[in-house]
């Protein structure tokens, strides 16, 4: 442990710290983690740096329980560098908070140190500033989470070389190119993965029917890929909400989508309204003046914003309710596009509610038992 020195009883009441509650406050690297401890009058009592190991993550603990009882801590980067470290505390009973990195005037004003920004962390709690419970990331969706990352990354490299193999066929040699004129994209990889080595050509036209059989041969391990983790995710979505993907509009991908915006402990978020904003559905004020209005929301979790989208117009198409529905806004003087955002706002409180009852209320409170 790697102790930073800072004053102990810097701007100290009188009242003992051992008596008051201790709020900790994170900043989170691949390689270490500098914490903080603040009462919840605001009084910062030490800091210090701690390995990101396991053995790190229990000295952090035990080191901010010396000073005082620990219930909450605010964490920055609690889904990346510090998604292990949260499951740590989540499992000893310690609320952890996501902190986001302090805004750019507050950096200009005092400077940007690790111990600074894990002091920020703490007092965002105790402000309130920062108020929505961390994923636990130790269940179900965190498991989609991780097949869909796979799958996404299979698809991207499977589109690369297929893009690559119709581009070395395009310049390969006129016969082979013009053997492969009319093919279906399957019986295209097919072909090409049949390909046999012609003693009779040149290096050029050799080295080119080579690749192409390895591109193809690459292409179908990919496709192999996909088809596996697409199985595992809409088995696991099948596993924690069964009921989503009976919704109309709903398969195996949009189900992971929305499941990963909520995360493992759904009810952390306070409401339906709540997913809505994660899910970038909620309209935002832009009035000022004379002028009310609302605009578009163009944050929130775009994955999960665009699997809504999806479920809209795929009930476009093949639910009789959601066309009449369009067509009254429609009529009512709304453009198409107005009550398709209307239908993603509403969708979203569906999901909502399925997600939640997927799975039983959570505790809240720290120090509590589920």
């Amino acid at each position: 442990m790697l102790s930073i020195p800072q004053p102990a009883t810097a701007g100290h009441t009188g009242t003992s710290a051992a008596d008051l509650e201790i709020v900790l406050g994170v900043d989170t690297h691949k390689d270490t983690h500098v914490a903080a401890v603040v009462t919840n009058l605001g009084v910062l009592i030490a800091t210090a740096a701690f390995p990101a190991t396991a053995a790190g993550y229990r000295q952090l603990l035990v080191w901010a329980r010396d000073v005082g009882p620990v219930r909450r801590a605010g964490v920055e980067g609690s889904g990346s560098y510090g998604a292990a470290l949260t499951r740590y505390l989540h499992a000893e009973n310690v609320q952890v908070i996501d902190v986001n990195s302090p805004d750019r005037a507050t950096r200009r004003r005092r400077g940007k140190t690790d111990t600074l920004d894990a002091e920020a962390a703490a007092r965002a709690v105790i402000s309130g500033r920062a108020t929505t419970q961390a994923k636990t990331g130790d269940g179900h969706v965190e498991a989609i989470r991780l097949f869909k990352l796979a799958k996404d990354s299979a698809t991207k490299a499977r589109t690369q070389a297929i893009n690559q193999l119709r581009a070395v066929l395009v310049n390969a040699d006129p016969l082979l190119r013009e053997s492969m004129v009319g093919l279906t994209p399957a019986m295209l990889v097919r072909s090409c993965a049949d390909l046999t080595d012609d003693p009779t050509t040149g290096p050029a036209a050799h080295a080119a029917m080579h690749t192409l059989r390895l591109l193809a041969g690459r292409i179908q391990q990919l496709t192999r890929e996909i088809r596996d983790l697409q199985k595992r995710i809409t088995k696991a979505v099948a596993t924690y909400a069964p009921a989503l993907l009976q919704r109309p509009g709903v398969a195996g991908d949009t189900a992971a989508a929305l499941l990963i915006a909520a995360g493992d402990n759904p009810h952390r978020l306070t409401s339906e309204a709540s997913y809505a904003a994660l899910c970038g559905t909620s309209p935002v004020e832009a009035s000022s003046g004379k002028s009310q209005r609302l605009r578009l929301n163009r944050g929130g979790d775009r994955q999960a914003n665009a699997a809504l989208y999806r479920i809209v117009v795929t009930r476009l198409r093949c639910d009789k309710r959601t066309r009449e529905y369009v067509d009254r806004r429609v009529t009512g003087g709304k453009t198409k596009r107005e009550a398709m955002r209307c239908l993603k706002r509403y969708i979203a409180r569906e999901i909502y509610q399925i997600i939640t009852a997927a799975q039983p209320q959570v505790r809240t409170t720290p120090g509590t038992t589920p």
